[in-house]
């Protein structure tokens, strides 16, 4: 079936036939349509429900961290711990470690935000992402991720990577209010 080169926007006449000019012409209109399409997940909600107000906390600073958590990633879709239990108002180190053989990253959000994010993933895989609350770790190597817990309840964390979020790749950070916070150490996850 033919096609009229001439009634797409990137061809000009003098360039209709030219592979060239179709292939990064049709670069050029597919971008700002899939950053289109981006804009309007992130304002409609779809992408960025993670980082509203301060449901799951905020980006941490150094210089206030008062506990480092280890967490390791794998191939079996899991995250070790998926589980922890920190303070409100308490700043975290995580320290991530991908211990398996393709990409895996952390992100934290809300139920609803992660499940619109591993969604947008799975429609535009190749989609690079750097939200404040994730780090994205290569193959046998190690991310860090600081993050101040300021509200109580619970915040969710996964690997959007595309099809890992629904193999299980899943987690929870149970944020105790103040009275029930861990103590600094780390010593409120287990019982003397």
């Amino acid at each position: 079936q033919a096609i009229d080169r001439n009634a797409h926007p990137w061809a000009s006449p003098a360039t209709a036939g030219s592979t060239a000019s179709r292939s990064c012409g049709a670069r050029l209109v597919l971008i700002p349509a899939l950053l289109l399409g981006a804009a309007a997940a992130v304002a409609g909600g779809e992408h960025g429900d993670n980082f509203v107000g301060n449901a799951v906390g905020e980006p941490g600073r150094a210089a206030q961290v008062s506990r480092t958590i280890s967490v390791d990633m794998s191939d079996a879709m899991r995250f070790s711990p998926a589980s922890i239990t920190v303070g409100q108002g308490q700043t975290v180190r995580f320290v991530v470690r991908n211990s398996g053989r393709v990409s895996h990253e952390l992100v934290l959000g809300t139920d609803a935000g992660l499940k619109a994010h591993a969604a947008l993933m799975i429609k535009i895989p190749e989609m690079e992402h750097t939200d404040p609350g994730m780090v994205t770790v290569a193959p046998g190597k190690t991310g860090e991720l600081l993050w101040r817990f300021s509200q109580s309840g619970t915040v969710r964390f996964a690997c959007l990577q595309p099809g890992h979020y629904d193999a299980g790749m899943q987690g929870l950070v149970t944020v105790a209010g103040a009275a029930n916070a861990p103590e600094p150490g780390g010593h409120g996850d287990h019982k003397h």
